[in-house]
């Protein structure tokens, strides 16, 4: 998934962390609600401006942060 689209950063929005859509979700809110238990259809639920895209954009980019985290570890 080509999660550029979907995720973007600007300085003055939640300090600068990678919201979805512009927004002011971030990509750890969503997250967060994910590790806590909560399923994708609860969240869309409580979150109606979000989208499946969007939680998969999230994931896809969290993913690419571990990868190039343990790359520049190696």
């Amino acid at each position: 998934m080509d999660y550029q689209k979907i995720i973007t950063i600007e300085p003055g929005k939640r300090g600068g962390k990678p919201c979805v859509r512009g927004l002011r979700v971030t990509v750890y809110d969503v997250l967060e609600y994910l590790a806590s238990g909560m399923t994708q259809e609860e969240i869309l639920k409580d979150f109606p401006y979000l989208t499946a895209q969007d939680i998969q954009a999230c994931l896809s980019y969290a993913a690419d942060r571990e990868r190039h985290l343990l790359v520049a570890n190696a």
